[in-house]
């Protein structure tokens, strides 16, 4: 682990040995600033160049400790490592190194290996109930969970979108040991672990920032959640950047999936991240950085990073699937077929295209390897922002979904499948919050107003029936059963198909081109790194079409099929060694 300093690490509370610690805090608009502790003792930090505060005192792991501003305010650390409560309490020295890893040579797998069960740690119960699934999920072909994002939020459920201490794993979740023994335990069991960082907001609860350091802001760039961060500052850039290797180095995560990158108005943090990870980690161990980005920046996709979530992909088999084409939908509605055709030859299906908004989305894709995006029918998204949770399946026909999932677990693309996929969850996936008071309210009719576009929900009535964010009654419904049935040996048939005919030969592998065979029909291929030709042929319509292969077929569904393509049927074909196209 590199030597921690002022210059290397120089955010929060960080232990120098078993009994000192280094108290570093940018309060640019602070006079004075003191760190608080529980006994009662209050010790001024030495004022230093550019706004930042000192201290060095004996201080042991899990002493419990805030700032105090200018004698007027407590406020936790912004970089505290834990949290003895909530955002707005005590915040916890920790010892980076107290834990014993089992599994210390672990290296991580290559991207080409990776298939994501993206999970909510909170809705699962806990790090220590997440533990429990690992051997049923890697019995099933999965090769990394996701966790979704650990920042320590408000209260004690959330998306972890709400986040406002980056650097403490939520604490009604378990302790920073648990999480590690999780990622540890994942590790025992062949499976990388991914964490979603957000870095391009903090929540409306909890966040002091501005009080004392209004210079982490952007008043001038305006986001979704309020005022920009202001990446251009080296103390802010530090922030994150620091954050994101504490992940990696402390927590030995196998990678991160950055959110909505969309929002953060500075590409060159980005490349600055990307850069300081491959420089951090040691040689050998693969660690997978991944962006959820709206604006579909190929380039970034060239070099700094391994693939983007492809909101494309689901977008247009959604269309295709429950003929939905309410708000962002709108976007896929016409010729979707061509769309479909248009995402499995080229990966993004905007490349500069206009959107509904009238505004160009998207860069030219077609020469990124298909590994260079992470498809997916579902996600804590695409279900949990319906306005009640409906999966997938409770949406479109049996045979249409296998079908689709068929498509999505034997592309070359990385696929990810959101908890409860594998089983056709019968439990829905809602917003949850746990805010009170005036933000409580407002947030549950800003959520209710959100689907005021939504055909289903113009009757301001019916909007009202949406569950209110902030009931326990709306988080208890999210959590799935996750019982193995006959659709989950659908996944794991599938998933021993791509792990024995596709992963090997992943590298290398390029896209061939696609075609609309008919409306709703499209057959597509790649050449694998191998030489063989994959393709899949996929008809999401009610009527037969004509098509056949002159390729082994390595699945059908349904498996019988002759000459053509069922209604909602899929066909897998891979050509023998040495034949090209």
């Amino acid at each position: 682990m590199p030597l921690r300093n002022m210059e290397t690490w120089p955010h929060g509370a960080i232990m120098l040995d078993a009994q000192h610690t280094r108290f570093a805090l940018w309060a640019p608009d602070a006079f004075y600033v003191s760190v608080e502790l529980e006994d009662g003792n209050s010790i001024a930090m030495l004022p230093q160049a550019d706004g930042w505060f000192e201290v060095e005192i004996k201080c042991p792991a899990g002493t419990r400790y805030r700032y105090n501003i200018d004698g007027e305010r407590d406020v936790p650390d912004p970089a505290s490592r834990a949290q003895a409560s909530d955002v707005h309490g005590w915040s916890l020295v920790v010892d980076p190194l107290a834990y014993t890893w089992q599994h210390a040579n672990w290296h991580g797998r290559p991207w080409h290996e990776a298939v994501i069960y993206e999970l909510h740690v909170g809705a699962l119960g806990g790090y220590a109930e997440v533990e429990k699934h690992l051997p049923r999920l890697a019995e099933l072909g999965v090769t990394a969970i996701e966790l979704m994002p650990l920042a320590q939020f408000p209260g004690e459920r959330n998306w972890g979108y709400d986040g406002v201490l980056p650097y403490a794993p939520q604490s009604s979740y378990g302790t920073p040991e648990q999480l590690k023994h999780l990622i540890d335990s994942a590790h025992g069991h062949g499976l990388a672990v991914i964490l979603d960082v957000v870095y391009n907001h903090f929540g409306p609860d909890g966040n002091y920032l501005g009080q004392y350091a209004k210079g982490f802001f952007q008043e001038d760039i305006h986001t979704p959640w309020g005022a920009g961060i202001d990446f251009n500052r080296r103390e802010v850039r530090d922030f994150f950047l620091d954050n994101a290797l504490m992940w990696l180095l402390e927590y030995r995560f196998d990678g991160l999936r950055l959110d909505a990158v969309h929002a953060i108005d500075n590409p060159g943090f980005l490349q600055e991240l990307a850069h300081r990870v491959r420089e951090q980690v040691d040689i050998g161990r693969h660690v997978w950085l991944v962006l959820e980005n709206e604006l579909n920046q190929a380039s970034l996709l060239q070099q700094d990073f391994d693939a983007q979530w492809n909101d494309d992909f689901h977008n247009v088999l959604h269309v295709l699937l429950t003929d939905e084409t309410d708000a962002y939908y709108s976007d896929f509605a016409t010729d979707a077929t061509a769309k479909l055709a248009r995402c499995l030859g080229e990966g993004f299906i905007y490349q500069g295209q206009a959107t509904r908004h009238g505004h160009a989305r998207g860069e030219p894709s077609a020469s990124l390897p298909p590994t260079a995006f992470v498809a997916f029918l579902q996600n804590h998204d695409q279900i949990g922002n319906r306005a009640l949770g409906e999966r997938l399946h409770q949406l479109c026909s049996p045979d249409a979904l296998k079908a689709a999932t068929a498509l999505l677990l034997m592309s070359p693309m990385i696929p990810l499948m959101f908890m409860g996929d594998e089983s056709n969850a019968r439990e829905p996936f809602l917003f949850f919050t746990d805010h009170h008071g005036d933000l409580a309210a407002a947030v549950r009719e800003g959520r209710r107003n959100e689907f005021a576009d939504f055909a289903a929900f113009h009757d301001p009535e019916r909007r009202a029936r949406i569950p209110d964010p902030n009931a326990l009654s709306t988080f208890a419904q999210s959590a799935p059963a996750l019982a193995d049935n006959a659709h989950t040996e659908f996944y794991r048939h599938l998933l021993g198909l791509r792990r024995e005919h596709l992963v090997p030969h992943l590298p290398g592998s390029v896209a061939l081109g696609a075609q609309v065979l008919a409306n709703a029909a499209v057959t597509a291929r790649w050449r694998l790194g191998n030489g063989r030709v994959l393709q899949i042929d996929i008809n999401l319509s009610a009527a037969a079409v004509a098509h056949t292969t002159t390729q082994p077929i390595i699945f059908a569904t349904p498996a019988d099929q002759g000459a053509q393509l069922p209604p909602y049927s899929a066909r897998v074909s891979l050509s023998p060694v040495g034949e090209h196209p």
